[in-house]
């Protein structure tokens, strides 16, 4: 008997984005809070092992600039695409771009939006350890990380075939003002 290979899927949100005025949602950049929750989860995805093969992230910039400040973080980089697809998609759509991923990625990170990130952890997920899906289910905030596992194929994700087995949000620390 063949044991299929452990899959994992990291779903990062991307960190809290400002609102300048006249500037087009697509172009938001990150606010001061969201740059440093950006590098907090570059070290939340060292500390905890939680670190990919490959990388997709949406275009949008606010999602491009947590993943630059998250790759800082790390010690190598993985090979990252910018997926137009990833722009607020359906969740169909977006677990057809990661049926897509070849299968010598055994971890995908995707860094990308609410409320499909959201979604996607709550149609993928057939169960959680401890009360995750509750939490997912409540709120799923900027920066925050949710990890699917399964054994099979990036093909074969699918409704209910993952078990959510990791969720964090991360925060960066605040400098005092003078």
């Amino acid at each position: 008997m063949t044991i299929s290979p452990l899959r994992r899927l990291l779903l990062l949100r991307h960190a809290k984005a400002d609102r300048p005025p006249g500037t087009a949602d697509h172009e938001r950049p990150l606010s001061e809070r969201g740059r440093r929750d950006a590098r907090a989860a570059g070290q939340l995805l060292a500390k905890e092992d939680w670190l990919p093969d490959l990388v997709l992230c949406s275009t949008a910039l606010r999602t491009r600039e947590t993943w630059d400040l998250a790759a800082a973080e790390l010690a190598g980089l993985p090979p990252v695409r910018f997926e137009p697809r990833l722009y607020h998609p359906p969740v169909p759509q977006l677990l057809a771009v990661v049926r897509e991923v070849p299968p010598h990625v055994s971890t995908l990170l995707v860094v990308g939006h609410n409320p499909s990130l959201r979604d996607a952890v709550l149609v993928a997920a057939g169960d959680g350890v401890g009360r995750r899906i509750r939490q997912v289910e409540e709120k799923f905030p900027t920066a925050a990380i949710a990890l699917l596992a399964w054994r099979g194929t990036w093909e074969g994700l699918g409704p209910r075939t993952a078990l959510l087995t990791g969720l964090a949000v991360a925060r960066g620390a605040r400098r005092d003002r003078p």
